[in-house]
């Protein structure tokens, strides 16, 4: 099995899709790296040589992926707290950040939704 940036890689997938496993790499990104590495999209997991796994390897270190990238992300978040910016509030209230209405949906920001006792509509 492939392991690749601390992910284990699925084996009977193409080494394009099983880039996509690792979080901060999407389908163009997959394509750059193996292009940068010279290996076939259409080759197995599972057929990868140690060769061509450490081509791949180099060629993902001029990426930030999984927890470099959550940090980056994460500081980013917290730094727009600190300011005390608009989005940092919404972030901090857990409310939508990008201007959606709030309100008949936002269910998968404000979590599930809590019945005021006494209160009509």
């Amino acid at each position: 099995m492939a392991r690749i940036a601390g992910v284990d890689l699925p084996r009977d997938k193409r080494i394009v899709i099983g880039l996509t496993y690792i979080f901060g790499i999407g389908q163009k990104t997959s394509e750059k790296i193996l292009t940068e590495a010279g290996v076939s999209e259409d080759v197995r997991v599972r057929d990868l040589t140690p060769d061509q796994e450490d081509k791949i390897r180099t060629a993902i270190d001029s990426y930030p992926v999984e927890g470099d990238l959550r940090r980056e992300v994460s500081m980013n978040i917290k730094r727009l707290q600190e300011i005390g910016s608009y989005r940092g509030m919404r972030h901090r209230r857990g409310l939508p950040v990008r201007g959606q209405h709030t309100k008949n949906n936002a269910r998968t920001r404000k979590g599930k939704s809590v019945s005021v006792a006494g209160r009509k509509k």
